[in-house]
């Protein structure tokens, strides 16, 4: 070993030092030891939802035949989706209900979570729980208690008729998209309070204080710093209900009727009744695909519209 050779090793950092500089630079940052306490659940969640997933996807360029798979690569699962009226139907009305849903579960919301995070000043939390207890019974027995109320004999027909508003019960209430947007709203509606009293609790009341000295009324002040600052909340809201809704297929199984079958529906009766695990899939795909995509068009649309406001 020449003289040149023997400087360079002595330059070159030793394993010990390459490991303490990786070990300093990791306390330096916060995105490293926050991703470090985060990996247990990344791992879990790759595990469980990305394997699936990937399943699924392969799946769904396959075809059936019998109860066995071919695995030749084909597009026909989704050339069909496309194609067929019935498909292309299902997931129209399958978007309708979910976004009427959401606009409708975030509006009811909204006033519950502006009036904790406004007018309540002592045990907030409590009225929180409060708000949030009669979800905590089965999602099923929210559905099935809605669909004695809005039956033909339930509570809201037989009240109207004894105070002689109606004569005939009224059919549109049960076995409906109307009686699916009812329902879903009611199961949804804790995870829209949530978010939104979230962003209201976080606005600067000395905002609040500056537009009032400006000359801003309530009106006003709630359009132009209020609103705008609560968006993020809203935005969230809007997505957590949307985005499971569509893919829900027990509360139209139950409450919806032949008008109110989603989407969600269909792929389950491919998977069970049908025996079209491919389809099944494909549709599943096309499904999130689309939701994705009105998800982003979503976001950036109303990013846009607050930047306006404010």
């Amino acid at each position: 070993m020449n003289e040149t050779t023997i400087e360079v090793s002595a330059l070159a950092p030793s394993p010990k030092s390459w490991g303490r500089r990786l070990y300093a630079w990791y306390l330096r940052s916060d995105a490293l030891k926050g991703f470090t306490l985060l990996s247990p659940t990344l791992l879990v969640m790759g595990l469980t939802m990305l394997i699936p997933f990937g399943i699924m996807v392969t799946i769904s360029f396959w075809a059936q035949i019998g109860f066995e798979f071919d695995t030749t690569f084909t597009l026909a699962n989704y050339g069909e989706g496309v194609e067929q009226p019935l498909y292309r139907a299902l997931l129209l009305r399958s978007l309708a209900i979910s976004g009427t849903c959401a606009v409708v579960t975030v509006l009811v919301s909204y006033p519950m979570a502006y009036y904790v995070a406004f007018h309540v000043h002592k045990h907030k939390m409590t009225w929180i729980i409060l708000m949030t207890v009669p979800f905590f019974t089965s999602y099923l027995l929210r559905v099935f208690a809605w669909k004695v109320i809005l039956g033909y004999n339930g509570v809201i027909n037989s009240g109207l008729k004894g105070l002689g508003l109606i004569e005939e019960p009224l059919a549109f209430l049960l076995y409906s998209p109307t009686a699916v947007v009812i329902t879903l709203a009611h199961a949804w509606a804790a995870f829209a309070i949530l978010p939104i009293y979230i962003s209201l609790e976080k606005i600067d009341r000395s905002l609040l204080e500056a537009a009032t000295d400006l000359g801003d009324g309530p009106v006003k002040r709630f359009l132009g710093v209020t609103l705008p600052l609560s968006m993020p909340g809203v935005i969230a809201a809007t997505l957590m209900i949307f985005i499971p809704t569509v893919g829900d297929y027990v509360t139209p199984a139950l409450v919806g009727g032949p008008d109110g079958i989603m989407i969600a529906n269909l792929i389950q009766a491919q998977f069970g009744l049908v025996n079209n695990w491919p389809m099944g899939a494909a549709l599943a795909i096309d499904m999130m695909v689309v939701v994705a995509v009105i998800s982003l068009l979503y976001i950036w649309l109303t990013r846009k519209i607050t930047e306006k406001i404010a």
